[in-house]
């Protein structure tokens, strides 16, 4: 059998640590039977080709530059064919702020981190009997809590609480924002975690059994859309999308 192929898109914002995040996730997929490749250039985006022949693609590119909205087509193309989408924290939902596409695609887009690094938050599973979050219990990180603004159609399976930090938004009382959930786009699975601001929350077992999870989740989309022979060609269309 043919091994999975998985690229990792590696740069941006060097305070997320993209190299050390990339390193941690390619060794584990390439444990797992993988083949990996890590792109340090955003023209990946732009090689069709070499997008729909991939089982998974990894954003790590937190605060990417302004590009053309044509820039991101073959991704939206190749992950509705069946390629899965999986990333973490900024590197996948603060990549690209200007892209609304891109972020149709993703399930949200990052707007605040009160408090920036070094809160105490506590991570609330919500879908106890996902595959993906079986098992696993409530458990609390010290760390950049994301408030996101999010698609309703995702499928959540962790929230963190908010307000945990006093500023302008607390007098709204608190509130529950997504952190972890999974959604499709067309015949590709989506999965993203909001931690990430370092490579050592994944140190917390809680954390890397989910991310691990949803890495393996994600990919498994495109042998379940070769083998039913799906493509993205019942999803284009010449009207207006954005």
């Amino acid at each position: 059998m043919m091994k999975k192929e998985v690229l990792i898109l590696c740069g941006g914002w060097d305070g997320h640590e993209p190299k050390l995040i990339a390193e941690r996730f390619k060794a584990f997929l390439e444990s797992e039977g993988f083949g990996v490749s890590v792109a340090g250039s955003l023209e990946v985006l732009t090689d069709k080709d070499r997008l729909m022949g991939l089982d998974l693609f990894i954003p790590i590119w937190t605060m990417g530059a302004d590009l053309p909205r044509e820039t991101f087509e073959p991704l939206l193309e190749a992950v509705g064919s069946g390629v899965g989408l999986a990333g973490c924290h900024g590197g996948m939902c603060d990549a690209f702020r200007t892209a609304v596409a891109y972020q149709f695609m993703t399930g949200a887009n990052w707007v605040s981190h009160p408090g920036s690094d070094g809160v105490p938050y506590r991570i609330n599973i919500r879908s106890r009997s996902h595959p993906l979050t079986e098992g696993i219990e409530d458990f609390d990180v010290v760390s950049e809590q994301y408030y996101l603004q999010v698609d309703p159609a995702i499928e959540v399976l962790a929230t963190t609480r908010f307000p945990t930090v006093k500023w302008y938004h607390s007098t709204n009382g608190e509130v529950d924002v997504p952190q972890i959930w999974t959604k499709h786009w067309g015949h590709g699975r989506v999965y993203y975690n909001a931690l990430g601001h370092h490579n050592d929350v994944f140190d917390i077992p809680e954390a890397w059994e989910l991310m691990k999870r949803g890495l393996l989740w994600a990919a498994e989309g495109k042998r379940i859309a070769v083998e039913k022979g799906l493509s993205a060609e019942e999803f284009k269309s010449d009207r207006g999308m954005y």
